[in-house]
């Protein structure tokens, strides 16, 4: 796993403007592939021995890197990984009405679902 990610990590560092930047690039991508059921800032912090959750999050907020050639890189890199001329990645926005304001991210916003305003997290998936 350690290879991979530092291959990985090669090919989207210079997408990343400061040094500080690109090396918390390496623990948020190896952060999120640990196990355990919440992969937020704080859990990923924790993860990098890190005291708080405040240098994850302005990394992910405010810091200076290009999130769409990372995109494009983490693409390609994916397609490569599948070796299938044919393969198709998804990757899809969902609304969900949120009764409990305990989870992450909930807010006020349109539901998609529903059609109303209410208290609601979006998820990206996958496939």
């Amino acid at each position: 796993m350690g290879q991979e990610f530092e291959r990985l990590h090669t090919r989207i560092a210079h997408c990343f403007a400061r040094l500080e930047l690109r090396r918390r690039a390496l623990t948020y991508l190896q952060g999120i592939v640990i196990s355990g059921e919440r992969k937020n800032s704080w859990h990923l912090a924790k993860h990098t021995g890190e005291s708080s959750s405040n240098r994850m999050q302005r990394s992910l907020n405010s810091a200076v890197w290009d999130a769409d050639l990372v995109r494009h890189n983490l693409r390609a890199y994916i397609l490569e990984q599948l070796d299938d001329p044919h393969a198709v990645l998804v990757i899809d926005a969902q609304e969900r009405s949120q009764t409990q304001r305990k989870s992450a991210r909930v807010a006020m916003q349109h539901c998609g679902i529903t059609g109303q305003l209410e208290n609601g997290q979006v998820g990206v998936f996958l496939a």
